[in-house]
């Protein structure tokens, strides 16, 4: 019979193994690295939320915060932070918004793209912490970018050929600014004239690309080649001229409008009037144009007076320098803040087209009016003389910016002219000197 001590010996043993390879086990598994041990993910609640969207029409900063889950402190504060940077009645529909609260309606950012260049943001980095607001650049490329195009029957006018340049009615608009004392784009474009433009192009994210500067820009109309290059003086400011310096700005702009009116009616002593159905001196030019165009300041000066009556309906005259003073007739509404005593610029808006007043139909009546007596205003505006050219002490570097901008402008305008002959197309391309920069921002 077997004893019981013999028994045990070989149990204890046996058990004292078992554990001594267990603790080896365990010792081995601890020093395995972190991916070969099985292990089970946490997961965490997020304790904010993110919402992005359009602001909505016919809402205020409060309302559209308060409307996402901020309680009303906080609306508040953000409020007041806001306020400090900018005035929350700017807020505009359709401009885009991302707010980050906590999901008990506190803030923890902000941002709101005030426009094209700028945002705001306001952020506040604990809830022991105001809430801060700033106004801060939107991130862009620059790109140094040409387009160039033509006239035609199936592009007659400047917004039709830059558009089929690929390019935006911007870009139409900033280059009728820059030739506005040398050729009026409501009357004088025909099918043939060329154009062509050297500009900045700045691009970000997936938004719809903005333009800069227009740096060198020629537009062939009717045999006559007008050339405008940018050029900034020593401590002046920028301003645009011809090849060979002269200043492409004239004391009056050649039309009040910017695009598409036609003349229904010129300066002549006897016209038949189509209300008062009698014979009468008609003093001025009538610019057929769409109910609301804006209307610009043809030069700087003052506001005599912004009236209205039966006759002339809405009416803006200014008064500027050399004894001139001009009449801006039948007008749907004046520009903002215009008023007697109030100074404007040229191309400032002082109205917009109607037919107030006795008018058959939306246009603009147009007047000039030089030392006491009305003047033919077309012609009056043909004999403007030029600005001030580039001083001789800058026109090195005047040279140097004009020939580089220029030869970008005449390798476009060579390339379009050669589609053209196979297929009447604009084009728009980026240099191959392509410059980008970035620019600090959001959203």
């Amino acid at each position: 019979m077997i004893s019981k001590e013999r028994f045990m010996k070989p149990v204890l043993a046996l058990l004292v193994c078992c554990l001594a390879l267990s603790w080896s086990v365990a010792c081995r598994s601890n020093d395995a690295p972190p991916s070969s041990r099985s292990r089970v993910d946490i997961v965490l609640k997020p304790d904010t939320e993110l919402i992005r969207g359009l602001v909505p029409r016919n809402t205020t900063l409060e309302r559209l915060l308060h409307d996402h889950g901020l309680i009303m402190e906080a609306v508040h504060q953000v409020v007041a932070a806001a306020r400090a940077v900018f005035d929350p009645r700017r807020l505009r529909a359709t401009q885009p918004f991302v707010l980050e609260r906590t999901l008990g309606g506190h803030i923890r950012h902000f941002e709101y793209e005030i426009d094209a260049d700028t945002y705001l943001r306001v952020s506040r980095p604990s809830l022991w912490d105001e809430p801060r607001a700033s106004v801060l650049p939107i991130p862009k490329q620059r790109h140094e970018v040409t387009a160039a195009g033509s006239i035609s029957d199936t592009a007659p006018s400047l917004f039709q050929a830059m558009e089929a340049a690929s390019e935006q009615p911007e870009l139409a608009i900033a280059m009728a600014e820059i030739f506005a004392g040398e050729i009026d784009f409501n009357t004088e474009v025909q099918p043939g004239d060329r154009f062509g433009l050297a500009f900045e192009k700045f691009t970000r994210d997936e938004r719809p690309a903005t333009y800069g500067a227009i740096m060198a820009a020629e537009f062939q109309n009717d045999g006559r080649v007008l050339r405008a290059i940018r050029f900034i003086p020593p401590s002046g400011e920028p301003a645009y001229y011809d090849e060979h310096g002269r200043s492409l700005r004239r004391f009056f702009l050649r039309s009040p409008l910017k695009f598409e009116p036609r003349i229904t009616s010129g300066f002549t002593r006897r016209r038949f009037h189509p209300v008062l159905e009698v014979h009468r001196p008609h003093l001025g030019v009538d610019y057929g144009a769409p109910t609301g165009a804006p209307v610009v300041a043809v030069a700087s000066g003052t506001v005599v007076s912004a009236t209205f009556d039966r006759r002339n309906g809405r009416m803006v005259r200014l008064r500027h320098a050399r004894g001139y003073e001009t009449y801006y007739l039948h007008l749907s509404a004046f520009g903002p803040g215009i008023r007697a005593g109030r100074r404007v610029s040229q191309g400032q808006v002082i109205g917009r087209v109607g037919s107030t007043g006795l008018a058959t139909g939306p246009h603009l009546d147009y007047r000039l009016r030089k030392n006491g007596a009305f003047v033919n205003p077309v012609r009056e505006h043909r004999n403007m003389p030029p600005g001030d050219p580039v001083p001789a002490t800058a026109r090195a570097a005047f040279e140097v910016a004009g020939n580089r901008a220029l030869e970008m402008l005449h390798k476009t305008m060579q390339a379009e002219a050669s589609d053209g002959e196979a297929s009447p197309t604009a084009s728009s391309a980026v240099t191959p000197g392509d410059e980008t920069a970035p620019v600090r921002g959001a959203l």
